[in-house]
């Protein structure tokens, strides 16, 4: 059975960091293209980061210069590191795998076709 289990989530003020954490089973992470996309209250889900099968890495503008996705073959696990938190990054976020296309816009089709996890909130006071 393919699951993605996120894990790292929590609450901090303005500035400060968090790093999510995404471990695979039944599935070989890197062989997939896989990130991470976010939803906030009222608002759309919005793919944050992704990495390549082949470990090319694109992010969203908003987060660019803060956050960093990164991989652990070994621990077939994929991390988000967030850095200079903003209040506008309070969201559940959602580690995906498989999305019809390799990009950051489309990562939130995986609810529909691809897999993903059950998210992890992150909250971000001012």
């Amino acid at each position: 059975q393919v699951q993605l289990a996120e894990s790292g989530g929590g609450s901090v003020q303005a500035g400060g960091s968090l790093r999510l954490s995404c471990i695979a089973s039944g599935v070989i992470a890197s062989s997939y293209c896989m990130g991470w996309f976010r939803q906030a209250p009222g608002k759309e889900r919005e793919g944050v980061a992704r990495m390549s099968s082949d470990g090319t890495t694109s992010y969203t503008d908003s987060v660019k210069g803060r956050f960093t996705i990164s991989r652990d073959n070994a621990k077939n696990t994929l991390y988000l590191q967030m850095d200079n938190l903003k209040p506008d990054d309070t969201a559940m976020y959602y580690c995906a795998a498989d999305p019809p296309t390799c990009s950051v816009t489309r990562l939130p089709l995986a609810v529909s076709v691809g897999i993903v996890g059950q998210g992890t909130q992150v909250t971000v006071s001012s």
